[in-house]
């Protein structure tokens, strides 16, 4: 399965992917305040990709539950720079984490070939239109509520159903807005608006959601409800159930892991490939 990231530009997905969190923010649950200078993000970047990564994700705004909104300005200035160095510096697989056009917009520009939409263009729909135009990739990532609602009380009548249903939806409305499945990635949104149960839910299920033929990524790595079902707090702590709900994820059939531990997760996945072709 391909999965097209540019106007000419094509990203294979037959095999698992590994996509790298790169936060820019002073305020990220896992990583904040370590990679706020654009000479640091940069290092962490590099050194990401030496350990394994496909692709690196950056982020300027944190969207843990009840997180701060950052103005457009002030997220721009945190993550252009790193974009435009990393850009000019290697053929890496960018990818900016923002739900704002005007972000997206500008990493595109700057050399980015993948959005990550937290709000999957509902807390903007002209994000629809420069994902369009540029013919970029896109993460289409579920989410109820925004980042500051979204964990107060999340309600479903069924969450695998009306995961299954977000999806079809989305991408009918995707297509008549002329975003084609073929730049789509879909993501449950584990911990978006989601309780414990409908994490685990979400995740025995993951299966389920192969059948609208798009790539799923999945993202779960050191996430709190880990924390929760385990009894831990720290998020370094979370390391090995992290690594556990990935290789669940490719169990299922899953094609992009957005993590912090790049070398872990690597070498799991590598694992998991040497036995599966031994069967």
């Amino acid at each position: 399965m391909n999965w097209k990231t540019g106007k000419n530009r094509v990203l294979d997905v037959g095999k698992p992917l590994i996509m790298g969190v790169l936060n820019v923010t002073p305020d990220s649950f896992s990583d904040g305040g370590l990679f706020l200078e654009p000479e640091c993000a940069v290092d962490r970047a590099l050194e990401m990709v030496a350990e394994g990564a496909d692709i690196i994700d950056i982020g300027g705004e944190s969207t843990r539950p009840s997180a701060p909104f950052v103005p457009v300005d002030e997220e721009r200035r945190r993550v252009i720079p790193v974009v435009e160095r990393l850009a000019g510096e290697s053929a890496l697989t960018l990818s900016i984490d923002t739900y704002k056009p005007e972000i997206a917009k500008a990493a595109v520009a700057s050399g980015a070939a993948i959005v990550n939409d937290v709000g999957a263009a509902s807390l903007d729909p002209e994000m629809l239109e420069l994902v369009a135009d540029t013919e970029c990739g896109y993460v289409c990532m579920h989410m109820q509520g925004n980042p500051r609602t979204m964990q107060k009380a999340p309600v479903y009548s069924n969450v695998i159903d009306d995961m299954d249903r977000y999806f079809s939806m989305v991408i009918n409305h995707y297509e008549t807005v002329g975003v084609p499945l073929e730049q789509i990635v879909l993501d449950v949104g584990i911990g978006f608006g989601k309780s414990v149960d409908h994490n685990l839910e979400l995740l025995a299920h993951l299966e389920n959601y192969k059948k609208h033929g798009r790539p799923i990524l999945l993202g779960v790595s050191r996430k709190s409800f880990i924390g929760k079902v385990l009894g831990v707090e720290g998020t370094d702590e979370r390391l090995a159930a992290s690594l556990a709900c990935a290789c669940w994820g490719l169990r299922a059939g899953c094609h992009i892991f957005r993590v912090h531990d790049i070398s872990e997760t690597s070498q799991a996945v590598r694992m998991w490939q040497a036995i599966e072709a031994a069967t």
